[in-house]
């Protein structure tokens, strides 16, 4: 837990320095944790009203870490005005968070906790993760945390020199390592065609993007140098940068000349045009779809008179420039000396009020500067977040934003049952809608009537999922549709209320522009 996420140095106790409280319930009057705070605050003359930061570190010590065991009066006064005195011993707000992390069941309530939380390193390995021994073993100089630090290209470098003409290594060393630096060089070579040379050998693999990811799995079968295997991927070329996409689109040639299939859905224009045969679906998307609108090699493609990729590809239709462009608001936010990651100390200005591209080779510090540095800190900022941001120095201009959104590619909605409908709140409206209609009012329904996720409207035997987990033990839970409700979601009763012939499962069922189509005679 870290202190400076959990209190407000700012604000007093009084005033709800402590942060973490807030959300826990725990700090109106009524709460049992506030009484044992305000008893620990009397009996030790802590100043509740003074901010937080200026109270004398012993003070500050104990609201964080407890009284270590020592016991103080506690006159508690519950919500319905019954009293109660005894001692207790105050265990302070982290040790507490901590207990309450350990201990719970709910997933929440851990998310909630771990948002005051760092990562800081092992005070014993200083966040090498080996004991010395371990570290003491060098090869030219070099231990194996130094080796792993480098970005990819350097270790391939490094590799290449051990093997070289020049190598320090004696001939008994080269003889026992010929073997191994060979396999090394050969997959850090993998790593370095598939356009991941930026990357460090000790990187997390949960800092990695989608992307990232991808290749790597990709260099490993490269290495592997299976033949007969029919590979599948899904947009390798998504978030790299041109020149790192001839790379890619090497290593994928490498698999198809090893003997194997390789099968890609793409958009990348040089993918396309680098692919033997092409299969392009359309004509729409969706309920327009589904079918295939021309097969065969690039240039049959270009020429297909009904291909709206080899229209493009072709240059008979192209991407509309705008012929003007907007001059924005004059105001700017500056991010000045940024060193997150591998950035060199930059100053960026952003001109406010326009569409601003940020680009560059990957790895090239993009997603550093805009999520680790910027979003991070202006969420702390403008919104609340406890978040921690990159290195910098400062951010100027904030006074030009009311706040901050990230609009990412994580799942939408906390749990497996939200869906577009429900993420944007036009569910809640529908579900209105329905139970305006005149049967609803003479059953009596509600609008809650028309939730799949509470009791009442919902089939209870599959509490309103449409389909049920099967266990398969050492094999992955599969899912059968609802035997009751064969999906639908709803139980009987609910489904006899119609709107335009259709149920609240039909309603679900449908694509946006069937529903916009429905709903047309509705305001916005």
């Amino acid at each position: 837990i870290d202190p400076e996420r959990v209190v407000d140095a700012d604000r007093s106790l009084n005033d709800g320095a402590v942060i973490a409280m807030e959300w826990a319930n725990t700090k109106d009057e009524g709460g049992y944790y506030w009484q044992i705070l305000n008893a620990v605050a009397r009996h030790f003359h802590v100043d509740m009203d003074k901010p937080f930061g200026e109270l004398s570190p012993e003070h500050r010590e104990m609201v964080l870490y407890g009284t270590k065991g020592q016991r103080v009066r506690v006159n508690y006064q519950n919500r319905e005005g019954r009293t109660a005195s005894f001692d207790s011993a105050f265990e302070g707000v982290i040790p507490g968070f901590m207990r309450r992390y350990r201990e719970t069941n709910s997933e929440y309530i851990r998310e909630k906790i771990a948002e005051y939380m760092t990562d800081r390193p092992c005070p014993t390995c200083q966040g090498r993760r080996l004991r010395p021994e371990a570290i003491a073993v060098t090869v030219d100089d070099i231990n194996i945390i130094e080796a792993t630090a480098w970005p990819i290209n350097q270790a391939l470098a490094w590799a290449e020199k051990l093997s070289g003409s020049k190598t320090p290594l004696s001939d008994r060393q080269q003889k026992i390592a010929e073997r191994i630096l060979k396999e090394i060089k050969a997959r850090l070579g993998f790593l370095v065609n598939v356009g991941l040379d930026y990357l460090t050998l000790n990187r997390s693999a949960g800092s990695l993007s989608g992307g990232e990811a991808q290749r790597i799995r990709l260099a490993t079968q490269v290495g592997s140098r299976l033949v007969g295997v029919l590979y599948v991927l899904d947009e390798p070329s998504i978030g790299l940068h041109p020149r790192d996409n001839n790379r890619l689109l090497d290593t994928l040639r490498g698999l198809r000349d090893l003997g194997n299939t390789v099968l890609v859905v793409e958009h990348d224009d040089d993918t396309i045009r680098t692919a033997d045969w092409i299969v392009d679906l359309g004509p729409g998307a969706g309920e327009h779809g589904g079918r295939i609108i021309a097969e065969g090699t690039p240039e049959q493609i270009l020429e297909h008179p009904k291909s709206l990729t080899g229209a493009y590809l072709s240059g008979r239709k192209k991407v509309p420039l705008p012929k003007k462009r907007r001059a924005g608001n004059g105001k700017q936010l500056v991010v000045a000396g940024a060193k997150a990651n591998n950035l060199k100390n930059i100053d960026v200005p952003i001109p406010l009020g326009k569409l601003v591209c940020i680009t560059g080779v990957s790895g090239s510090g993009k997603s550093s500067l805009m999520s680790d540095v910027l979003y991070n800190a202006l969420a702390a900022k403008l919104n609340g977040a406890h978040t921690q941001a990159g290195e910098h120095e400062r951010i100027d201009g904030l006074e030009h934003l009311d706040k901050i959104i990230n609009i990412d590619q994580s799942p939408i909605g906390r749990t497996p049952r939200s869906n577009p409908g429900t993420y944007t709140g036009m569910f809640d409206e529908i579900r209105k809608l329905f139970a305006e209609l005149p049967e609803s009012k003479v059953r009596g329904y509600k609008p809650g009537r028309f939730s799949f996720n509470v009791h009442g409207g919902r089939c209870e035997a599959c509490q309103g999922q449409g389909e049920l987990r099967i266990e398969m033990q050492f094999l992955p839970d599969i899912y059968v549709p609802c035997d009751v409700c064969h999906g639908k979601r709803y139980n009987r009763e609910t489904l006899q209320v119609r709107f335009k012939g259709n149920n609240i499962a039909d309603v679900l069922d449908m694509t946006v522009d069937h529903a916009l189509n429905e709903f047309s005679a509705f305001p916005y």
